[in-house]
């Protein structure tokens, strides 16, 4: 089962919460650090994952790849 990978919506001061599984992992402000975050968590081809195969990841509240402030 693929681990259920969430992107929040943009919060006031810009970046967006990362969960995986409901666990945080942190503010991502750009693709690079949500690629980071899931290279840490141990998710395998964490850049595919969110560069290449968007119905992996959920993102809410905003458009997929923008995180500047809401």
């Amino acid at each position: 089962m693929a681990p259920a990978i969430v992107v929040h919506r943009p919060s006031p001061s810009g970046g967006r919460r990362v969960t995986v599984n409901g666990t945080i992992l942190g503010l991502a402000h750009s693709d690079r650090d949500l690629i980071e975050f899931l290279r840490r968590a141990g998710l395998e081809n964490a850049e595919a994952r969110v560069l290449g195969d968007a119905e992996r990841i959920e993102w809410r509240g905003g458009h997929a790849h923008e995180y500047e402030a809401a």
